[in-house]
């Protein structure tokens, strides 16, 4: 019985190792969604600079690209050349989702930058992101012609993210 006392912390404490390993073999990058495949959530958001807002019916039976982003997040900027390659690339509509932002800030932001989305809703208190089960900027959505979510991807997208996962993800859902 002694022995039983003397064995159970290394017990325990090898299967707290054990579990911090498993663990630790995971990607992190990968964040779960709870929403995929399930309905993007009902929003109707105002424009930012006078400019026509976004509603979920905008995207209303087609296969759309959701981006949100906020002019202070400095992924964001990284991610930008790549969202205007793919406006002009893409047989897709981007749009696009100002996240906890100054109207004003993303104004000057989409002037400098350039502006890649078909629509622009301006989510200055979150909600819309706590909806979708935003964890930061930027994040980007497919949604499928059923408004259903399709992918969820966490960070600034990339050329590989965008040919390895992106496109064929694209293709499959605009034949379907």
């Amino acid at each position: 019985m002694r022995r039983l006392i003397y064995l159970l912390p290394v017990l325990a404490f090898t299967a707290l190792v054990g579990y911090f390993f498993l663990a630790l073999q995971r990607d992190p990058s990968i964040l779960p969604s709870a929403m995929i495949d399930k309905p993007a959530p009902a929003f109707d958001l105002a424009g930012v600079a006078g400019a026509p807002g976004f509603a979920r019916a905008d995207a209303a039976g087609q296969v759309v690209l959701v981006n949100f982003f906020a002019s202070w997040c400095v992924p964001c900027r990284l991610e930008h050349p790549l969202l205007m390659q793919l406006s002009h690339q893409l047989k897709v509509p981007l749009y696009g989702i100002d996240y906890k932002d100054k109207p004003e800030d993303a104004t000057r932001f989409l002037q400098e930058f350039g502006d890649p989305y078909k629509r622009i809703g301006a989510d200055r208190d979150g909600r819309v992101g706590i909806d979708f089960g935003v964890y930061g900027v930027p994040e980007t959505y497919v949604i499928d012609k059923a408004g259903r979510i399709r992918l969820r991807h966490v960070g600034p997208l990339t050329p590989d993210d965008v040919q390895n996962e992106l496109i064929p993800l694209l293709r499959t859902l605009q034949t379907s």
